[in-house]
């Protein structure tokens, strides 16, 4: 079959065509949500809330359920002033980080050579943690550099920050790593 330009926009036409009006006069069987009844104030509370994932901070408004404390519904703040009630597509799925089956219940941990992960106390976690950052400081840490110029840093940790922290947050954040004498300090805020 040879294709020339006619062709090409015939087929154009119409396949733009079917994908615009191809599902008009089907049937949905899917009973219908009343959203509005289930988002009343007597069955939800409503908290403003700011997006997690870019340092933009969209505002949000979660609809939590009083009956099962979870929320059932995301949508973004027409009142905040960054966003006006728009959401990009992580934000509008943002619903998902707290309403996930898969979710982790707690802090979870691989041993060394081994190949499953085991469940562990935030207390046990937290230590290991401190223990660590502590015993990797104290090997690497150099007072002096080669030129016998004073720079008190370490080289043997790094840290990338995340969406998850506000601007806020970032700020303490590395206020405290460079308080532990970090050098490779960044953040990414599409990880």
């Amino acid at each position: 079959m040879t294709v020339n330009r006619r062709r090409f926009l015939k087929l154009s036409a119409t396949a733009a065509a079917m994908t615009a009006f191809g599902g008009l006069g089907c049937q949905h069987t899917a009973p219908a949500v009343d959203r509005a009844t289930m988002l009343k104030p007597e069955w939800t509370k409503q908290t403003t809330t700011i997006c997690c994932y870019c340092a933009v901070g969209c505002g949000l408004i979660v609809n939590t359920s009083l009956k099962t404390k979870k929320a059932v519904n995301v949508e973004g703040d027409p009142d905040h002033p960054v966003n006006e009630g728009s959401l990009c597509a992580k934000g509008a799925s943002i619903y998902q980080l707290a309403e996930n089956e898969r979710r982790p219940e707690g802090p979870l941990y691989r041993a060394p050579f081994s190949k499953e992960f085991k469940q562990v106390s935030w207390k046990w976690a937290l230590e290991q943690i401190a223990h660590r950052v502590k015993k990797s400081r104290d090997e690497t840490f150099a007072v002096k550099n080669d030129k016998g110029q004073t720079v008190n840093r370490t080289e043997g940790i790094a840290s990338l920050g995340s969406a998850a922290l506000d601007n806020e947050e970032c700020w303490a954040f590395q206020t405290m790593l460079r308080s532990l004498g970090l050098v490779y300090i960044e953040h990414q805020a599409r990880i």
